[in-house]
């Protein structure tokens, strides 16, 4: 949870410009990765770009242009999954290092009440919430049908599509009008995913659940959209892809390489901010190229 200041930073952690550089290269393969779950984001190898964008100008630091400032945040899977607070310590750090501010509730969203209380605790802090962005996830890989489990099954909707719900119903009496609701969903959901069928299935439900809530919500004033990724270098693809599913990605992206986060957060900056205030049912697709259909 933070209050979004005009901001413009470099993580402490992130690689040099050069090898940055070279990750937004066509037909750039990264190393595979291998993590246990939920993955950690500290112990991923390269480390990901965040704040550093190609230009016409040539590799840039992304510039802050104030359109969230004063803006209060609920960001869940604001971590690299439950039980892992390194990650967020640092995203929280590095708020606050700009002159935000950050708190953060380490909680599993598995049920109606833990989507509830959050939300309290969000509310209470900050009398409010302009932007709600429901982004937690998990996601395990089956390569048979008849590997995925009941628990697996249900763990994944849990927390893929029922604490996007419970989120988004506990926070809209505490948003106002203007305000913005972030789903993530995945290009998975458009292209289907063999190897995961729980996860695809769930992500293409939060498709429907984003246009249904922003007709549910439009007379509130709040607008609900979505964003689905494509392949992007994140402890999720190493804790839940297999050496040789890594290894295929880049080969299904037309741009011939991973996404990088810095490439995804400007789609959620446009989002949240009013410079998409008349946009609202709609998914947007980061994802290199890769063909959809919405």
């Amino acid at each position: 949870m933070d209050r979004v200041k005009d901001v413009a930073h470099k993580v402490a952690g992130d690689r040099s410009t050069e090898e940055s550089t070279f990750q937004f290269s066509p037909g750039y393969q990264h190393p595979t990765a291998s993590q246990d779950k939920p993955g950690l984001e500290r112990d991923l190898e390269p480390k990901r770009t965040k704040t550093h964008l190609p230009t016409d100008e040539g590799f840039q630091l992304y510039k802050a242009a104030g359109k969230l400032t004063g803006k209060r945040v609920l960001i869940t899977g604001g971590d690299s999954g439950i039980g892992r607070a390194a990650d967020a310590e640092h995203t929280c750090q590095q708020v606050e290092k700009n002159g935000g501010e950050c708190v953060l509730w380490p909680v599993d969203l598995q049920t109606a009440g833990a989507c509830q209380a959050v939300v309290k605790k969000a509310v209470d802090r900050f009398g409010g919430l302009d932007v709600l962005v429901n982004n937690v996830a998990y996601k395990a890989e089956q390569r048979d049908l008849l590997d995925i489990t009941e628990e697996q099954w249900a763990r994944t909707f849990r927390i893929n599509i029922d604490s996007y719900f419970f989120t988004t119903q506990a926070a809209v009496a505490s948003m106002r009008n203007g305000g913005s609701i972030i789903n993530t969903t995945s290009v998975d959901a458009y292209e289907g995913a063999g190897k995961h069928v729980d996860y695809a299935a769930s992500k293409g439900a939060v498709i429907s659940l984003t246009r249904a809530l922003s007709h549910q919500l439009v007379k509130r004033g709040i607008r609900v959209n979505a964003v689905a990724a494509g392949h992007v270098w994140t402890p999720l693809i190493a804790s839940s892809l297999s050496e040789e599913s890594q290894r295929t990605l880049t080969s299904t992206v037309p741009m011939g390489r991973l996404g990088q986060p810095s490439e995804i957060a400007t789609i959620f900056v446009f989002l949240a901010s009013s410079d998409s205030s008349y946009m609202t049912g709609q998914t947007l697709h980061p994802n290199g190229g890769i063909p959809v259909s919405s």
